[in-house]
This record gives C-alpha cells, structure tokens and sequence, in this order.
C-alpha cells in the first residue's frame, strides 16, 4: 500500500429523522448539552490518520451553523440528497477534487456518536492492504425470527454467519464513487456503501467491533448512547 494514501470520513447528515418524531433532525438531538453529531465528528476530527470530514447537511439545514465544531479546520460540507446514498455520492465527488483515487473513505452515520478511536484503529489496521475494504459490525447473538405482513413469525433464521452491521464502512474513493453511482443508476437506493460494493461483484470484509456503537434512532437510544459515552 502507497505510503502517502491518506484517510478522510464522510459523514451523511442531511436526514430529517421521521421514526425519533422529535420535531428536529435526530443527529441534533443533545446528550449533556451536546449534539449527537458534535459526538460523530469530534471522534474523526480528533483522529491523527484522518485528514478530512465531509459532511453532507439539506439545504434546509437551520441547525448546523449553531455547533462550535463545525469551525474545525478539518471540516468540510456539501449539500446532501434525497436519500442516504444520494448524500454520500455527493461527498464523494466533493472529495474527488481533493483527494486520490486510492485514497481510503471512512463513511460513518451522523447518528453513530459512539464510534470509539479503537473502534476506528481497528478498522483501518485490518483493512490496511485489502483488495477491497470493509465494514465494522457484530456476529448476531439473538436468535433471529423472519415475520409475514401480520408480524407473525413465518420461520426462524439461522444466525450462523449472520452480523449486524455498522459504520464506519471503508472503501477506496474511486472504487465506491463507481459502486454507488452504477447502484443509483439502476434504481437502486442503497442502504450502506457495503451493498454497493457488493453489487459490482466483490466481496467487503467484516472487522469486529464494539456493540457500543449504536445508532441512535429512536428515542430510547438516547439514554443508552448517554450511558456508553461516559
């Protein structure tokens, strides 16, 4: 691997956050007096490999400009998307201008104010020479039911195998601006950079991480992530 390959995070933010019904973007939500995405960037902004955030805010966004870390020399922005893999792509091609194909993207979720730096250590050690690049996430440990239309359960999944997945998701830059781009233009709204990666053939390692790295998504997950943080 080139020596001079740098590191860079994205971080998408530019949802509205229906399912907290919190009456504000759920990524501005506070724990102890501050947001949940002041959290996100300060683990990557303090990060020495990392070199640069991009962050993806609506052009609606009426909060971002209150945050006192949005004055971090390493931060940058550019407007989001219609939906989740809309805004990374948009980062992606702000950071084309800036960076080298080969250079390493950490795309990590605004909600995630948990990721620890051993979390992100881990990751960019055991990919570090992969052909293709990963994902952090956790083997399941519940038995795992699959519900019909009625949330009946119709049958019981084997959980051998199975991980729950989560972010950061690290793939080279010109790689994933190329998944994510074909994925769109086929119709297909992605939920994570791993399903597009996938979708071109290739085949993402999963890192183990820590189960501490919650998204925080319903209002119940703001005590727990309040909990992990101390």
């Amino acid at each position: 691997m080139n020596a001079r390959v740098r590191y860079w995070a994205v971080i998408p933010a530019a949802g509205v956050g229906l399912r907290m019904q919190a009456g504000l973007p759920k990524q501005y939500l506070t724990i102890n007096n501050k947001a949940v995405i002041e959290y996100t960037l300060a683990a990557f902004c303090n990060h020495e490999k990392i070199s640069g955030v991009v962050v993806a805010l609506s052009p609606q966004d009426t909060y971002w400009s209150n945050l006192q870390i949005t004055e971090h020399a390493k931060i940058m922005t550019t407007d989001g998307g219609e939906e989740r893999c809309h805004s990374v792509l948009n980062c992606l091609l702000y950071l084309q201008d800036i960076a080298s194909a080969d250079d390493w993207v950490l795309v990590h979720d605004a909600v995630r104010p948990c990721i620890s730096k051993q979390d992100i250590d881990t990751l960019i050690e055991e990919l570090n020479g992969h052909p293709v690049g990963g994902l952090l996430g956790v083997p399941v440990r519940d038995t795992m039911k699959r519900a019909n239309e009625e949330n009946n359960v119709c049958e019981t999944v084997d959980r051998d195998k199975l991980w729950h997945a989560q972010t950061p998701q690290m793939f080279h830059l010109d790689k994933l601006v190329h998944a994510l781009a074909a994925a769109i233009d086929q119709g297909h709204l992605v939920t994570d950079e791993c399903q597009a990666m996938e979708m071109t053939g290739v085949s993402p390692r999963l890192v183990q991480g820590q189960v501490q790295n919650i998204k925080v998504t319903h209002k119940d997950d703001l005590p727990l992530a309040e909990l992990y943080l101390k």
